[in-house]
């Protein structure tokens, strides 16, 4: 007979529920407890209403996944309070300093470091892949010259699934990707050929987007050029020949590629997830990707912090500006993080690239204000109460600004090189042995209980309503003052609201 000392430690959590005087043992695994366990939970409270569902058993709520993990990955490694990142457990700074993007984008893909001659082939496959059917081509001349280049992007790689039917599982079978995880070969080729496809091909596309905004042709990938060297020709060649982008800019590329490459199940790489889930092609998973980290808050960061910069205008109105700040009436960006709680990893490693790019490109009062701005924040008790240190975005804002790229590009150059990051979880999600589950989030309902409906007649105006309980009136663009004065009948000769096209 064995005996079972209760009080002994073990990896469980005891939950009371003081509705009923119930308690349960919810078991804890890698320090995360299973959502769905609280399902079990089950009481009706006094006040629950029947869109509480409580005969369903207890949700959990968490706005904004403050707290709550949705995948398990052996990808990406983050400690926010120590300022740790690692790529499948090598620290960012080491192959910042060692490796080069592509194969930092095998190993983030694959496991593991290439072998010489495996890296021989990726570098060949992937750089094999980086041409443009002229039908894309085509797409991008359909663009607005002032379209933005996200959207020209995010564009361009949902396309891109055009020229691909056999890889659609729509087209091609629901399991294409997912009979890949019980080990069938064909399904792999096929989702490794993708892959290959995007990463090759993400550059090129990138630069298209470019030159359509420079109203410059496109130019054709070089040959015996590296990724971020490639890169560069295709935004910048004009004339000539044996053209060669300055080494230190290329490399500097290179390494805020690396450094860009992935971070966890950030937003964009959640999206990614997320319609990845429903089993859609590779092509819209980094469409809808690309979109989500179009917004400001994700890829436009960069960009936000040197607006911030150009407001500020000279490295003596820093004080004056971080007063505003302290008082609330300015938004600092490019300092903090929601992860980090400590010194991010990343800028550590982007200021030096920062001074090496600095020395060919030459020094500005831009860069003089922003330097000026670290400095202040490094010695501001206000920051320093808050850990708002400088991030990521801040200096590769300043080295995207020192080699001449225009703002909104700047996305562009996140999206390209994350490509790889959302590939890779992506691949890890089809790979799963246990299967793909579509991702379907709970809301917790506050709205109105059942209701009947009333006719128009009878209607009446909500009290108490809001501005936000009706349509705001809205000025369309291109309507003349004439136009407005005309007057109109509907179909049955009586007086109507004019038509707006």
């Amino acid at each position: 007979m064995v005996t079972i000392n209760k009080n002994a430690p073990r990896p469980s959590l005891t939950v009371v529920d003081n509705r009923t005087g119930k308690s349960y043992e919810v078991p804890i695994k890698n320090n995360s407890i299973l959502a769905t366990d609280f399902k079990k939970i089950k009481a009706q409270a006094n006040g629950d209403r029947p869109e509480n569902e409580t005969e369903d058993g207890l949700r959990i709520y968490d706005p904004a996944y403050f707290n709550t993990a949705v995948v398990e990955s052996k990808i990406t490694y983050i400690n926010g309070l120590d300022g740790i990142l690692r790529y499948r457990g090598y620290p960012i700074q080491q192959l910042v300093e060692k490796s080069s993007f592509l194969e930092t984008a095998f190993l983030l893909l694959y496991g593991e470091l290439p072998t010489q001659s495996q890296f021989k082939s990726w570098q060949d496959e992937v750089m094999g892949h980086t041409y443009l059917h002229t039908d894309i081509e085509d797409m991008f001349k359909s663009f607005r010259y002032d379209t933005h280049p996200m959207a020209m992007l995010t564009s361009a790689f949902a396309t891109l699934g055009a020229f691909a039917p056999d890889a659609n599982p729509s087209l091609a079978g629901q399991k294409l990707y997912t009979n890949a995880a019980s080990g069938n070969l064909q399904a792999l080729k096929v989702l490794d050929k993708q892959i290959l496809r995007i990463i090759g091909k993400a550059p090129t596309l990138a630069a298209a987007s470019y030159r359509m905004r420079q109203g410059r042709p496109f130019n054709r990938p070089a040959q015996g050029l590296g990724y971020t060297e490639n890169l560069l020709y295709l935004l910048d060649h004009l004339s000539g020949t044996e053209y060669r982008p300055h080494p230190v800019l290329a490399k500097a590329l290179d390494t805020l590629f690396i450094i860009h490459a992935d971070h966890e199940i950030n937003c964009s790489t959640a999206t990614a997830l997320q319609v990845g889930s429903s089993l859609v092609d590779p092509y819209s998973v980094v469409s809808a990707a690309c979109a989500a980290l179009y917004g400001p808050s994700h890829g436009g960061a960069s960009e936000s912090a040197i607006r911030m910069l150009i407001e500020i205008g000279s490295p003596e109105n820093v004080p004056a500006f971080m007063e505003k700040v302290e008082k609330k009436e300015r938004v600092l960006v490019g300092f903090g993080h929601r992860v980090y709680k400590n010194v991010d990893p990343r800028s550590k490693a982007i200021r030096q690239l920062a001074e090496e790019v600095f020395k060919v490109t030459g020094r500005n009062k831009l860069l003089d204000t922003a330097l000026t701005l670290a400095d202040y924040a490094r010695k501001s008790d206000f920051m320093i109460k808050r850990k708002l240190f400088p991030n990521v975005d801040f200096y590769s804002g300043l080295i995207y600004q020192a080699m001449g790229f225009p703002l909104d590009f700047y996305p562009v150059l996140f999206a390209v090189p994350r490509c790889v990051g959302w590939l890779a979880h992506w691949r890890q999600q089809m790979l799963n042995p246990a299967g793909v589950k579509i991702w379907r989030p709970r809301q917790i309902y506050v709205g109105e209980s059942e209701r009947d409906y009333v006719e128009s007649e009878f209607r009446r105006e909500k009290k108490g309503a809001t501005v936000f309980d009706a349509p705001v009136t809205v000025e369309h663009g291109g309507d003349s003052r004439r136009n407005q004065l005309a007057t109109y009948k509907d179909e049955r000769g009586q007086p109507s609201i004019k038509s707006r096209l």
